[in-house]
């Protein structure tokens, strides 16, 4: 793509508190001025106190007093005191020091998320959609109304797919960045997933199928309930239901028909919402939370894996093992106990919130990179298998569906709508030093 890599500090519009204090007058009231403190004074001259005829340490202590500031944000906390220091030891010392020394940060400033961030460079928290070294934002694309549930990548197209809670699914030029087309489809779209030249939709009773090469298009009837999950193995679609079926199809060559109705997979008592696939097994996670091993060849389930107290959000097959996620806040890595056994739970790995899904790549260096939305807005980068951080995403909704692509590309797509591409850098670079970066191998 030719779209150019966004710097770090993407995001909303700011104004510096210089542009609140300019044709400044005496206040008179004694009281500081709220919307001061929150950015949307536009009142010049204004009757109450801005920063300019404050003493240093008075516009802290009167943002710690105020109810509108959340705990994690600039002026709350033990962060307040220190950057009080700071300020007043930096104007009174070596004019070539530096003006507001800065600590690493990694927590997200919720003011600047929406524009409202008035302390610039001197905010002790992050400016930026994400915090790491080895990877670098492109593009986020707007247009969705509701949240993303889909996105799919076909192989040698130039094209990108995604879906949307909204009922639409938009088609974007990958050297653009722009949406090529919109398409209606009648209900929410539960997920997406491709095969060659094939893009298969989740939705309400049926899957959508289009050939991006010749533009064939069908409906697939048999599912009960809205599609939550697809998966593709074998010249067989298969379709995780509302209602605990597995639905399965066999290609074939026919042209009025290419879909054909093969026995469902039976077993878990409520909605299969997670599928993948890997070492000739169809692996299925359930709101029922178990996770079902099914045997490709015979279609036959061999074994039920229980582990997890609550819903299975995603799966995924890495090297000889299966990881699982769920809203029980863990991350759970299954192994063979023996050669040709049955699985087993062979490490826990636990955040603070639950997770909604999991995808794996390789980063520019060929280490293996798990990806783990979670429900708290971020998604955490582990290099694997010791689940070392590397970095960490941040969206202003929680971001529900991962994709990955070759050439180190990978998408996120939020709850908000909004879709977000990112790059693995070919070598490590501070977030100031990150030059733009041509998505050539979408």
């Amino acid at each position: 793509m030719d779209i150019e890599t966004a710097r770090s500090s993407v995001g909303w519009p700011q104004k510096s508190a210089s542009h609140y204090n300019q044709l400044w007058t005496a206040p008179t009231s004694g009281k500081v001025c709220t919307y001061w403190l929150q950015g949307r004074c536009n009142r010049n001259p204004c009757r109450f106190l801005h920063d300019a005829s404050l003493p240093h340490n008075v516009y802290h202590r009167a943002a710690k007093q105020s109810i509108r500031i959340p705990e994690d944000c600039p002026g709350k906390g033990s962060e307040s005191s220190s950057m009080n220091s700071v300020k007043s030891t930096s104007r009174e010392g070596d004019p070539s020091i530096d003006k507001y020394p800065r600590k690493p940060q990694q927590k997200l400033c919720h003011y600047w998320i929406y524009g409202n961030c008035v302390k610039g460079d001197a905010c002790p928290f992050l400016h930026s959609w994400f915090h790491g070294v080895d990877f670098a934002m492109l593009a986020k694309l707007e247009g969705h109304k509701k949240g993303i549930s889909g996105i799919a990548l076909p192989s040698g197209s130039t094209k990108l797919y995604s879906g949307s809670k909204d009922g639409t699914a938009r088609i974007w030029d990958c050297h653009t960045g722009q949406c090529d087309q919109v398409i209606n489809l009648g209900g929410e779209v539960g997920c997406f997933t491709c095969e060659g030249p094939w893009v298969f939709v989740g939705l309400p009773n049926t899957v959508k199928a289009w050939n991006n090469q010749n533009g064939a298009s069908y409906d697939i009837s048999g599912p009960v309930g809205q599609v939550h999950a697809l998966e593709v193995a074998n010249n067989m679609l298969f379709a995780g239901a509302q209602d605990g079926a597995i639905l399965v199809w066999k290609g074939r060559s026919s042209e009025a028909d290419p879909f054909q109705m093969a026995a469902p997979l039976r077993g878990h008592t409520r909605g299969v919402v997670s599928l993948t696939i890997g070492r000739d097994r169809l692996y299925s996670g359930s709101i029922d939370r178990t996770i079902r091993v099914w045997d490709l060849h015979t279609l036959e389930c061999v074994q039920e894996l229980v582990g997890h107290t609550d819903v299975v959000m995603s799966l995924l097959c890495w090297d000889q093992y299966l990881i699982s996620c769920s809203l029980d806040q863990t991350v759970k890595v299954w192994g063979l106990a023996t050669e040709g056994g049955s699985l087993q739970v062979a490490y826990t790995h636990h955040e603070d919130h639950g997770i909604l899904a999991l995808s794996g790549m390789n980063d520019a260096s060929g280490k293996p990179i798990l990806l783990c939305a979670c429900l708290d807005n971020t998604v955490r980068l582990y290099e694997l298998p010791s689940f070392t951080e590397r970095g960490k995403i941040f969206s202003r909704r929680e971001v529900r569906t991962l994709q990955t692509a070759p050439g180190g590309l990978f998408f996120t797509g939020d709850a908000a709508g909004m879709l977000t591409v990112w790059k693995w850098l070919d070598s490590p670079k501070s977030q100031k030093e990150q030059v733009p970066h041509p998505m050539d191998s979408c």
